[in-house]
C-alpha cells in the first residue's frame, strides 16, 4: 500500500509540474517536481538506513543518492522521475507478493476442536483441551478422532490417510490404538483417551511443521545480489566524472542513469508474469521468491498417495466367479452398499452409477463395520465383504476360490471385496488407488525440465511403493516413511544436492517435509489443509503433471529476470559512460533510463507466455 501511494504521488507531481511548466511557471513546476521527489526520498532514506544497520547494502542506495543529489543540485525533474521508477517498482513487487498470498492462503481446518465425552449425566460436548487420559469419548461417523486413544468395546474403521497417506480404511479391534487427526469411516465407536490433545499425533505433526519452517532461510531479492558490485562501481564512475570535469552535475548524471530501475523492475515483472502463467494452469505460487527457487531446482521428491495417485480407491477390475457377469456382480454389491457406512461403499455405488446400472433398495441389512454387510437385494441373499465375513455366512472355500481367481496379481496396495449371492461366491471386486491424470510421464517431464534427481516417498510397504515407482519410471524409492522419516530424507537430499529441493505431497503427514524443502508443493484436495498451509505452491487441479509445469515456469521466469537484469545493466553502464563524458544531462539521462525501463518491461512480460 505504501509503495502504491508513493508511486501515485510521484506521478501526480510529474504531471502537475509538466502542466505548470507548459503554462510558463517553471518555478512552481520545479517545486512540484521537488515535492514528488522528496515524498519518496524520506521513506526511502528510512528503509535504506534500516537495511544498512545489519550490513545489507541494497541497490536502493543508488536511487537514494541520485534523488538527494538531484534535489541539492536543482535537478528536480530528474529526481522526480527517479522517484517514480523507484516507488513504481516497489509497488509492483509488493502487489505481486500480496496477490499471490491473498489468493492462496489455506487455513488449517482439520484440527479437532470438540469432543463428545461420557459424563455422569450422559454424553457431553467439550473442547479437546478438556480431555485427559482415561476419558471415554464417542466418535461418531465421519468425525475426527479428538485425541490419541484406544478403541473401547467394539471395532473401529478409521481413515488414516491424513496422517499416513494410506488411502484404504483400516479396521482397528477393541484395545487397538487410534490417533488424533484420523477420521471415523465406519459406525460410531467409543475410545479411551491415552494422551492429552496437545500431546497427540496431530499436534506433533503441526509442531514438526513449525520447526521445519524456522529452518528455511528467507528469500533475498534478486536485485540486491548485484548491489555489492554495482553500487561501488557507480560511485567510482560518478566521482571520477565529477573530479575530471569539476562539475557535480556530471556526477549526478552518472548516478541518475545508473539508478537500478532494470534491477528493480525486471525481476518482479518477470515473476509476476510467471505467477500469472502458473495461476492460469491451476498452479498457485506463493510469491516471487518461490519462483526463483523453482528456477534452480535439481531434485524433486514425490509423495505417493494423493500426489502421484488419486488417494481415493476406485474399482480396478471385477472378476466374475459364478453365473453372473461383471455388471450383475457390481449391481448387487452396490445396491447393498447403498446403506453401508464403509468408505469403499461410496466408490462401489459411484462405479455402478458410472456404468448406468439400476440399483435396488436392500432390506434386512446387517453390517459389521470393517468386515462386511449382508442383506436382501431384489429377493436374493447378498453378502459383501471380507473372506471371514462370507465364511461366517456359510460361504465355504471362498478364500481358495478368490486366491485362485486372482492368481496373486492383485496383492500390493489393493483391497479385495468378495460378493456372495444365495450361498455362492459370484465374484471379487478389486479396489485400487489409481495414478492421477498426468502422472505417467511426471518423471520424464521433470528430467526434461533439467531436474537431475527424482525420488518417490511413501508410507506404504516397499513392494507397493516400487510398483508405483516402476509405472512412473522412478528408480529411487523410500518406503514405510513416517513424517519424521520424510524430514530426514529431505535433509539428506538437501545436503547432497547443489540446487534447490522440491517436496510434493498431499496429506497432513507430508506437511513437515513440505515446510523443510526449499519448495513445498501441495496437491490440494481431501486432507490437504495442513500441507497446503505449509507449502509454497498449491496445485488446485487434479493433474500431477502440474508439478513439472511449475518447475518449467520457475526456470523460465528466473531466466527472463536474469536476462532483463543483464541487458538493463549493460545499457545503464553504457549510458554512464556517455553521462561521464558530459553528453547526457541528468534530465535526459532520466528519460533515457525510461527507455531502458520500457525495454526491460517488454522483455520481462515474455514470462506471461508459455
Amino acid at each position: 500500500m505504501k509503495e502504491r501511494l508513493l508511486a501515485i504521488v510521484a506521478l501526480t507531481a510529474i504531471l502537475t509540474g509538466g502542466v505548470l511548466w507548459l503554462v510558463g511557471e517553471p518555478g512552481w513546476a520545479d517545486a512540484a517536481w521537488g515535492v514528488g521527489a522528496a515524498v519518496v526520498l524520506i521513506p526511502l532514506t528510512v528503509d535504506t538506513v534500516r537495511s544498512l544497520l545489519p550490513g545489507d547494502v541494497g541497490v536502493d542506495a543508488i536511487a537514494l543518492v541520485a534523488i538527494a543529489g538531484a534535489l541539492i543540485l536543482g535537478e528536480q525533474l530528474a529526481g522526480a522521475i527517479v522517484a517514480l521508477m523507484m516507488s513504481g517498482g516497489g509497488a509492483l513487487e509488493a502487489w505481486a507478493a500480496g496477490r499471490a498470498r491473498r489468493e492462496l492462503r489455506l487455513l488449517v481446518e482439520r484440527a479437532p476442536r470438540i469432543a463428545h465425552r461420557h459424563g455422569a449425566e450422559g454424553v457431553e460436548e467439550v473442547s479437546v483441551e478438556q480431555l485427559v487420559p482415561g476419558d471415554l469419548v464417542v466418535v461418531r461417523a465421519g468425525e475426527i478422532v479428538p485425541a490419541d486413544a484406544t478403541v473401547a468395546g467394539s471395532v473401529a474403521v478409521v481413515d488414516q490417510s491424513a496422517l499416513t497417506g494410506e488411502p484404504l480404511p483400516v479396521t482397528i479391534p477393541a484395545g487397538g490404538e487410534v490417533r488424533s487427526g484420523t477420521s471415523n469411516a465406519g459406525n460410531v465407536f467409543n475410545a479411551r483417551v491415552t494422551r492429552p490433545a496437545s500431546e497427540s499425533a496431530y499436534a506433533a505433526v503441526v509442531e514438526l511443521v513449525r520447526t521445519a519452517e524456522s529452518d528455511r532461510a528467507p528469500f533475498t531479492r534478486l536485485a540486491d545480489r548485484y548491489a555489492a558490485v554495482f553500487l561501488p562501481f557507480t560511485l567510482a564512475v560518478a566521482g571520477l566524472a565529477w573530479a575530471a570535469s569539476g562539475d557535480p552535475v556530471r556526477g549526478l548524471a552518472v548516478m541518475v542513469v545508473a539508478t537500478p530501475c532494470p534491477l528493480i523492475l525486471a525481476a518482479p515483472i518477470a515473476f509476476v508474469g510467471g505467477l500469472s502463467r502458473a495461476a492460469k494452469a491451476g498452479v498457485i505460487v506463493k510469491g516471487a521468491g518461490v519462483l526463483e527457487r523453482l528456477g534452480s531446482v535439481s531434485a524433486v521428491l514425490l509423495d505417493k498417495t494423493g500426489t502421484v495417485t488419486s488417494g481415493e480407491p476406485d474399482v480396478d477390475r471385477i472378476v466374475p466367479l459364478g453365473t453372473m457377469d461383471e455388471d450383475e456382480v457390481l449391481g448387487h454389491a452396490a445396491s447393498l452398499d447403498q446403506l453401508s457406512v464403509h468408505v469403499l461403499a461410496e466408490s462401489l455405488v459411484s462405479a455402478a452409477a458410472a456404468r448406468g446400472l439400476t440399483l435396488h433398495v436392500p432390506t434386512e441389512v446387517d453390517e459389521s463395520p470393517g468386515r462386511g454387510i449382508a442383506g436382501r437385494v431384489n429377493g436374493r441373499r447378498v453378502a459383501v465383504g471380507s473372506t471371514g465375513w462370507l465364511q461366517e455366512r456359510g460361504y465355504d472355500g471362498v478364500r481358495a476360490q478368490a486366491d485362485t481367481a486372482l492368481d496373486g496379481r492383485d496383492g500390493a496396495g489393493r483391497a479385495k471385496i468378495l460378493v456372495g449371492i444365495d450361498g455362492e461366491l459370484e465374484g471379487v471386486i478389486v479396489m485400487a488407488d489409481h495414478l492421477r491424470p498426468g502422472a505417467d510421464r511426471i518423471a520424464a517431464e521433470l528430467r526434461d525440465a533439467g531436474v537431475e534427481r527424482v525420488a518417490l516417498l511413501s508410507g506404504d510397504r516397499l513392494d507397493i511403493a516400487q510398483e508405483v515407482a516402476a509405472a512412473l519410471g522412478i528408480d529411487e524409492v523410500y518406503a514405510e516413511q513416517q513424517p519424521a522419516d520424510k524430514l530426514r530424507v529431505v535433509e539428506e537430499v538437501r545436503r547432497s544436492t547443489s540446487g534447490a529441493v522440491v517436496m510434493a505431497g498431499d496429506g497432513i503427514n507430508d506437511a513437515p517435509a513440505l515446510a523443510l524443502a526449499d519448495v513445498g508443493i501441495a496437491m490440494a484436495g481431501k486432507g490437504a489443509t495442513v500441507s497446503s498451509e505449509a507449502a509454497d505452491v498449491v496445485v488446485v487441479v487434479d493433474r500431477a503433471d502440474r508439478i513439472p509445469f511449475a518447475v518449467r515456469v520457475g526456470r523460465r521466469s528466473l531466466d527472463i529476470a536474469r536476462q532483463s537484469v543483464v541487458v538493463g545493466l549493460g545499457l545503464s553502464v553504457g549510458a554512464m559512460g556517455i553521462a561521464a563524458l558530459g553528453y547526457l544531462p541528468p534530465v535526459w539521462g532520466a528519460l533515457f533510463q525510461e527507455v531502458i525501463d520500457v525495454a526491460v518491461i517488454l522483455n520481462a512480460l515474455r514470462a506471461l507466455r508459455g
